[in-house]
């Protein structure tokens, strides 16, 4: 395990122009499943479970919405139930239309800001599979805006996988978060 830690700077991206976010709604199911689709990146779940996802979690997930309401990004997650201080961030996919304008980057700093205002929570946790390059630089460079230290560890080996073929998911923790 390492652990890397900044000072604090309470720093949030803006949205990039004529975009905002917003709280997922069960309409935005199709839409979030064909942006994780499209990003040939992420483990791809079934449509129905972006459905519920949307309907079920809208609270602790966040989309970015153009200037006609259509869903062009999202931030999926929820809070631990063992550990209510936590976030744990799921899944972070842009439209290829809208990447390089830093928005995956301001729809986290969105998210993570509401959750701790409405549930008090202090730290984020994802898994990234190692080479996730854009990941890697999404969160630590989340860390760093919000004066958070960074703990690795693996946290599903890849043997643990029943379908093979899979690489090991390392967990990062980030907290405790500067508001």
């Amino acid at each position: 395990m390492t652990a890397a830690h900044a000072e604090p700077q309470a720093e949030f991206l803006e949205m990039p122009e004529g975009l905002r976010i917003d709280r997922p709604e069960a309409a935005d199911g199709a839409a979030l499943w064909r942006i994780a689709r499209d990003s040939r990146t992420l483990d791809l779940n079934s449509s129905y479970s972006y459905l519920l996802w949307c309907r079920d979690f809208a609270g602790t997930s966040a989309v970015a919405r153009d200037a006609e309401g259509t869903p062009v990004g999202f931030v999926t997650g929820y809070v631990r139930p063992e550990h209510p201080d936590t976030l744990l961030v799921w899944q972070v996919a842009v439209d290829s239309a809208y990447r390089g304008r830093g928005l995956a980057a301001a729809l986290l700093d969105g998210l993570t800001a509401r959750v701790a205002a409405e549930r008090g929570t202090t730290g984020v946790e994802t898994t990234i599979t190692p080479g996730n390059t854009a990941s890697e630089r999404l969160f630590t460079s989340f860390a760093r805006r919000h004066g958070a230290g960074v703990e690795r560890e693996v946290l599903f080996p890849a043997e643990r996988f029943p379908d093979g073929g899979h690489d090991p998911e390392v967990l990062y923790r980030i907290g405790p978060l500067a508001f």
